[in-house]
């Protein structure tokens, strides 16, 4: 799996952040070398990963104005256990006044955060960049670099006229700058099956965008909401929650895409399973037991159990 995701929307208050943390961190923990890019002047990326912002020497915006190599201002972050690695590249407010020196460059400024990690990527196995919410000179270059947009939404209105203007800027890229982007799918964050309107936005989008909309539903959790406040993913503040259950299901489809997209199979007991909106599907048990490290629960005996398997044996 090598690939360079980017995260945006340019929606505030839509769970961006919020993925970019918790997806780094599940698919880290299925023994991948992850690198969580921050490209957000608001640093909140950085402080989910438990660093501290105020006291960054080097950072995204050194990194793209030039100023140092990408190498130089890599942050490892810490896992509680042996697993995969998740690296990041913090940011912070210095990142406003980066812009604004990005857009008095005459030439060249969409392209330089792909040219500051052109001798890098190979050295990671998924590369995220979390966006600033609005179609900035800093989502461009996020969008210039990437290989794919996942696109996280809340089911709701507002969020529907954003996505068309997101859509075309996608457009827009693709045709003058980097013609293999495309929709790694939309992710509904922060769902409410009990919410009418929430049920009626998300069937527009699958009636729209079929199978590009992830099966995986991000619900609306407590421990999702606090655990930026304690400097961790939701996997590591309570693994068992439905936050990080969504999360791990997340990156559980994720992975069965791409086994897809390469022509591979995986035994019957990881397909893809029918939608749940709490996020706790069979899936979730699967990409649960892919974080076996954690120690994890692996099911109870039936299908979950044999998914949990699967998974285990792939990672092993």
């Amino acid at each position: 799996m090598k690939r360079f995701i980017a995260i945006a929307n340019q929606k505030g208050g839509v769970g961006k952040t919020t993925t970019a943390v918790n997806l780094a961190a599940s698919l880290a923990a299925t023994r991948r070398r992850v690198l969580l890019i921050d490209l957000d002047p608001q640093g909140n990326a950085t402080t989910g990963c438990g660093i501290d912002k105020t006291r960054l020497s080097r950072s995204s915006c050194e990194v793209l104005l030039g100023e140092c190599a990408v190498e130089d201002a890599l942050v490892p972050v810490e896992l509680p256990m042996e697993q995969g690695t998740l690296t990041l590249l913090p940011a912070n407010q210095d990142l406003t006044a980066a812009e604004v020196r990005l857009l008095s460059l005459p030439i060249g400024r969409e392209i330089k955060l792909r040219q500051a990690l052109e001798t890098k990527r190979r050295d990671f196995d998924v590369i995220f960049v979390d966006c600033p919410p609005a179609l900035n000179m800093l989502t461009v270059n996020a969008l210039v670099a990437a290989e794919s947009v996942l696109i996280p939404m809340q089911c709701e209105y507002y969020a529907l006229e954003g996505l068309s203007a997101l859509l075309a800027t996608v457009e827009q890229i693709r045709v003058a700058a980097n013609p293999g982007l495309s929709i790694e799918g939309v992710l509904r964050t922060m769902f409410d099956p009990r919410n009418n309107l929430a049920n009626e936005v998300s069937a527009q989008l699958v009636a729209h965008f079929g199978e590009r909309v992830f099966r995986t539903v991000i619900p609306r959790n407590i421990r999702l909401a606090e655990a930026p406040s304690f400097g961790k993913p939701a996997l590591y503040h309570d693994r068992e929650s439905r936050g990080a259950l969504a999360y791990l299901a997340l990156a559980g489809e994720m992975l069965r895409r791409e086994d897809v997209a390469n022509g591979l199979t995986r035994t019957s007991a990881v397909a893809s399973p029918p939608e749940d909106t709490a996020g706790a599907t069979a899936a979730a048990a699967a990409a649960t037991a892919a974080a076996a490290p954690l120690g994890a629960p692996a099911g109870n005996g039936s299908g979950e159990e044999l998914a949990a398997g699967a998974i285990r044996e792939e990672n092993s």
